[in-house]
């Protein structure tokens, strides 16, 4: 028989820790120690033999200076090695001598750290394996320098300081270029503690997430104010503004088009180029721009009248 408590109170203190991670606290980081908070406005239900807590009507959860919430929350809890689970009719907590190991959030997602923020429709993060994976549609995480998204999910590994857009993925770099991709995989780099801002909890850094290196799979295209890049697979480093594709690539200038297997973007001036590789060669279509002549009075009076504008005599 499993045992349904509805707790009275619409807030819930989840007080058990986490096991401690031996890393700093990251952006949007649920694995640290410390009590999850959690509240709603349709109350939370307690399964004992399950092991869950369910909350519903815009369930909140925060912990560490990291907040979710989502139309339905669902914490699932173990007890923690030495400990047994609480007995039917006791009087303690959900979570007396437990842990969470997943919570899952589901309906109008949102994760907000100070400074970063993460949405969709559903979310799972997974304690053991330190993931949070999120489908649905509008799927997007942003930091203060970057927005990436993507179509089938979006993955953010903290601890590996690593986010994995899957499904026409896009990311809007800090210089407002665009790289596109089946997959899109991005690293950040470990900023160090500093003095919170208003509103953050301590501990929380305050810089956010910095996107160090984005590496591309699968139909990468790449925009620059006056080009087109595409490839089979790409890197993008954010320190030197610099990106490297491979695999059939094609730089689409107008009209012109040059085609190789490697080319180096600087995405920070726009200028790409093609990179000759041994026993490849290197092709190109050049179409000399149209209308120039047209353009520039004529020296002799035409008999028919002027052309239009714009086009070739």
């Amino acid at each position: 028989m499993i045992v349904t408590r509805l707790l009275p109170v619409a807030a819930l203190l989840l007080a058990a820790a986490l096991r401690p991670a031996p890393v700093a606290a990251q952006s949007l980081d649920l694995t640290q120690g410390g009590p999850v908070e959690v509240t709603a406005s349709n109350g939370i239900e307690w399964r004992q033999q399950e092991q869950l807590v369910i909350a519903r009507g815009n369930a909140r959860a925060v912990r560490a200076g990291v907040t979710v919430t989502a139309d339905r929350l669902v914490a699932r809890y173990r007890p923690r090695a030495g400990q047994p689970a609480p007995s039917q009719g006791s009087e303690d907590t959900p979570m007396s001598g437990g842990e969470i190991w997943r919570l899952e959030a589901e309906g109008n997602v949102k994760i907000d750290s100070a400074t970063d923020h993460a949405e969709g429709d559903r979310a799972i993060y997974d304690m053991d394996q330190a993931v949070l994976v999120m489908t649905g549609r509008a799927l997007k995480l942003t930091t203060p320098q970057e927005v990436l998204t993507s179509r089938d999910s979006l993955e953010y590994w903290p601890q590996r300081r690593m986010a994995v857009a899957r499904g026409a993925a896009h990311v809007v770099t800090q210089d407002k270029r665009q790289i596109f991709a089946d997959t899109l995989v991005g690293y950040f780099r470990d900023q160090g503690a500093s003095p919170a801002p208003r509103n953050a909890a301590a501990g929380a850094p305050a810089q956010g997430s910095q996107l160090e290196r984005t590496e591309a799979f699968g139909n990468v295209e790449i925009r620059t104010p006056s080009e087109v890049v595409r490839g089979d697979r790409g890197v993008y480093l954010e320190s030197t503004g610099m990106a490297r594709l491979l695999g059939g690539v094609r730089i689409t200038r107008g009209d012109n088009q040059l085609n190789g297997q490697e080319a180096i973007v600087n995405m920070r001036t726009g200028v790409a180029r093609l990179v000759s590789t041994p026993g490849q060669r290197v092709q190109g279509l050049i179409i000399p721009q149209q209308g120039q002549e047209a353009a520039q009075p004529s020296q002799a009076q035409p008999s028919q009248g002027q052309p239009r504008p714009g086009t070739a005599r």
